[in-house]
């Protein structure tokens, strides 16, 4: 048997099977009990700076740099 055809088969057969496994572990990992805090927290990231800008002026691509250089002069 060449070694292609052994692994075409390792990989149709017990690789598959391992890849299976792989997916249902990390979904159930996702929704183990006790994790709901985690994910919420995680989806809420981006409104964490809603009423402020993250940055001071720093990056100097954002509005908040104008916002900043009236409010020294």
């Amino acid at each position: 048997m060449d070694t292609y055809s052994l692994l075409r088969e390792f990989a149709d057969s017990w690789a598959l099977l391992l890849l299976t496994g792989v997916f249902v572990g990390v979904v159930l990992w996702a929704y183990r009990p006790g994790s709901r805090a985690i994910h919420d927290d995680a989806a809420n990231a981006i409104f964490r700076n809603e009423t402020k800008p993250a940055c001071e002026g720093a990056c100097g691509g954002c509005s908040c740099r104008g916002d900043a250089a009236t409010k020294e002069a």
